[in-house]
This record gives structure tokens, sequence and C-alpha cells, in this order.
């Protein structure tokens, strides 16, 4: 690895726990749930079994991501899965794009 993509990769790490929060903070709000933002498991599944999100809550979480984030989330993408695997996921992906 070079040292510029090290440099990099460093830089943007501590970015990371500090956009999952918000991002987590913006979920609890617009869902209206109930556990606080800095009690969401990052690497928890966010659809079904772990923060127990549905289908109308993903699309609703696109919908909102997009509009505070300015990103494009296709409900027909195949990445969707991924990318709304985890908090931690879904935050690397706004943080890539």
């Amino acid at each position: 690895m070079s040292d510029k993509a090290s440099l990099m990769r460093t830089a943007a790490a501590p970015a990371e726990p500090a956009l999952q929060h918000e991002i987590a903070g913006l979920l609890v709000h617009s869902l209206n749930l109930e556990v606080a933002a800095g009690d969401i498991d990052p690497d928890a599944p966010l659809y079904g079994a772990g923060l127990g999100l549905d289908s109308i809550d993903i699309l609703e979480v696109a919908l909102l991501l997009s509009k505070h984030y300015g990103i494009q989330l296709r409900a027909d993408s195949p990445d969707n899965q991924q990318i709304f695997r985890s908090l931690r996921q879904l935050a690397e992906y706004i943080a890539a794009h």
C-alpha cells in the first residue's frame, strides 16, 4: 500500500464512527425507534433480527439518506443487501459516495 493510500485510510477512519453515530441518530429519529442511537451495534443487521427494520423502513431510510447526503440509492440495486447489511456498511457506503 502506498504512503498516500495509508494516510488517506488513516485520515478517514476517525470520521467513520462519527458518521455511524450521525446515521444512527437519523434512523432513530426518522423511524421513531425505541433505542438510543449510541446503543445501536454498528455490526448488527439493520434488516430483520438485528435492528428489526422491515422493507418499508429500508425504503424510508434510503429516501432519508438520499435527501440528507445527496447519494442515490436505487431499489433495484444488486448492492442493497450489502449496503444495508449493518450500520457500519451503510456508513462505509455513504463515506465512499
